[in-house]
């Protein structure tokens, strides 16, 4: 009996001690003010750089980013009045390009643009003499045109830029490996020009596929007039190994050391109707509008340093030969066909050997005022940072031939280029 009471007395003893203590908890709960959270500080949201390719911004609303890069070449060249002769026929010592590039999107990353501007007068496409209708001052836009991308097969644009035509005048001339594209180019390419353009890209299996096109004025970049002929341009390119990496196929040279074989096969065509210009998009006033077409197919294989590329183009035109009212003068159209290969090897210390061999031949109704061209160059690139940054040295051997002489005209040329940009 003794111990149950001492277990009463215990137990209420403990019972009245919690109770105590609870009250003191409520009681100092009760004396501690509500605190209140304070308002977070708003942190305004900064803009988003990239340096990944030039430098780049992104609007803090992402409402539309642009990219900004630049390059130069700084040239040096010297050609030989003959190939016995080796004093200078002609000298070039200038800036042969300086050009600045701004691209982005607009509002959705679908919707993008690029802009490209030329500065150096040998980058303008323009000379005094050739100051007339169509190319009436300095070009300084060379590209001005909207991208709209709506999924991975379909891309489309509107504005001034490159037509789908052979490969090498595609390429970016900050991304040759020699200093200047092939005489074919030169002679047959179509150039840049105004209106609207659509790509297609799918595959089948492994193989891509691509289909280019584009409807145009036919007058050429910067044009202030247009005639009713329009041109029509369409391309064909098959990868059957799949695409190159780091869109390798336009670019020249294999930097990036495809570690498996890489092909692309191109075929294209271009329909100039009325042209006023004496190569279609270039060049100056014909007397006379003509229709010209040209057929194009290219070429390229790399696999493990090793690159081999060839093009051949050719140009017809109706009736080639214009004259003034008072047939005093004329402007041909040179008619003819072109053919190039070049082949080349990167050295693990980005050193690169590079060889091409070019022709062009008029067809015989233009003989008697345009001469056959052959040239054969050798060339060395020190690549420091791939395309961006590279010291280049070339050597050609050229030969000029009359079909009205029967006799070839011969000559070196060596040019030294450094290339510089971001």
């Amino acid at each position: 009996m003794l111990k149950l009471v001492t277990k009463g007395l215990l137990a209420g003893l403990l019972l009245s001690t919690i109770g105590r203590v609870v009250g003191q908890v409520d009681s100092t709960k009760s004396a501690v003010p509500t605190v209140v959270d304070s308002p977070k500080p708003v942190v305004k949201k900064q803009p988003v750089w990239s340096f990944k390719s030039g430098i780049g911004i992104t609007a803090p609303d992402s409402l539309f980013s642009v990219n900004f890069r630049f390059r130069m070449q700084n040239r040096f060249s010297y050609l030989t009045r003959s190939a016995e002769d080796w004093s200078a026929d002609e000298i070039e010592a200038r800036v042969r390009r300086l050009r600045l590039r701004l691209d982005g999107f607009v509002v959705n990353p679908k919707l993008t643009y690029y802009i490209q501007l030329s500065f150096s007068r040998g980058d303008m496409d323009w000379t005094v003499r050739e100051n007339n209708k169509i190319n009436s001052s300095p070009n300084i836009v060379r590209d001005a045109v909207i991208f709209y991308k709506p999924n991975h097969h379909w891309t489309f644009a509107f504005g001034q830029t490159k037509l789908p035509g052979n490969r090498q005048r595609v390429v970016s001339s900050g991304e040759l490996q020699f200093a200047d594209r092939s005489i074919v180019n030169s002679t047959f390419n179509i150039d840049r020009d105004f209106g609207f353009f659509a790509t297609y890209e799918s595959k089948i299996g492994k193989s891509v596929y691509l289909l280019k096109g584009a409807l145009t004025s036919g007058e050429g970049r910067n044009s202030v007039i247009s005639n009713q002929g329009m041109a029509y341009t369409g391309r064909f390119e098959f990868l059957p190994f799949g695409k190159f990496n780091n869109r390798g196929d336009y670019y020249e040279g294999d930097l990036e050391r495809e570690q498996k074989p890489k092909v692309s096969l191109a075929a294209g065509y271009h329909l100039n109707e009325s042209a006023a210009r004496q190569f279609g998009t270039l060049g100056k006033d014909l007397y006379a509008n003509r229709t010209m077409t040209a057929f194009i197919a290219d070429a390229l294989f790399k696999y493990k340093g090793f690159a081999l590329y060839t093009e051949y183009i050719n140009r017809n035109a109706s009736n080639p030969v214009t004259y003034n009212s008072s047939k005093t003068d004329s402007l041909v159209i040179y008619t003819g066909y072109g053919m190039m290969a070049q082949a080349s090897f990167i050295f693990k210390n980005n050193v690169e050997i590079a060889g091409r061999v070019a022709q062009v031949t008029p067809y015989k109704s233009v003989q008697t005022s345009q001469l056959q061209l052959r040239t054969y160059t050798l060339g060395v690139t020190k690549y420091l940072n791939k395309h961006r940054v590279k010291l280049q040295g070339n050597i050609s051997y050229e030969t000029d031939y009359s079909y009205t002489t029967n006799q070839s005209k011969n000559a070196w040329l060596t040019t030294f280029q450094i290339e510089l940009g971001i």
